[in-house]
């Protein structure tokens, strides 16, 4: 099962390796892994997706918890959460037909076409992960993708 994990470390050099090569040393596999700082420079925010039941969750959680730079771990409840992803996906430009077909699935999934030009599109979507997946799924169905951009999940909890 698909799990978030949120990190909150200090924003030192070497700090984000660290948690990588945790993963890495104990075979843990990352889905998607973003980084940003918080609102306190100093401190920065690791959203983390990976897989595992719960034994391995709390295994991850106590490993990263002995890690110096790490303040805090925790795993965020799939029904306490919002989560997000964005994705840029460059499609081969066919006809007049395909592309009211694109543009009409895109809208219908809220995304937008960033970039039109005689070769390409370039189509920005955002939202979870399973609505990004669905987009591609039926996109695929009517264009050639040239090539997926895809930011990894972000999440904050509800509470």
């Amino acid at each position: 099962m698909k799990r978030i994990i949120s990190v909150l470390l200090e924003n030192e050099s070497g700090a984000l390796s660290r948690v990588v090569g945790l993963f890495s040393q104990r075979g843990y596999n990352i889905e998607s892994i973003t980084v940003a700082p918080t609102e306190d420079s100093s401190i920065s925010k690791i959203t983390i997706q990976t897989m595992g039941d719960k034994k391995i969750i709390e295994q991850i959680e106590k490993q990263l918890h002995k890690l110096i730079d790490v303040l805090r771990v925790t795993e965020i409840e799939y029904e306490n959460h919002l989560e997000r992803e964005i994705i840029l996906i460059k499609n081969q430009k066919y006809n007049s037909n395909t592309r009211k077909e694109i543009k009409q699935i895109t809208d219908i999934f809220e995304g937008i076409i960033v970039k039109l030009t005689s070769l390409y599109y370039i189509i920005q979507l955002s939202g979870t992960s399973n609505k990004i997946d669905s987009y591609l799924a039926v996109i695929r169905n009517i264009s050639e993708i040239i090539e997926i951009s895809r930011s990894g999940v972000i999440s904050i909890s509800r509470n």
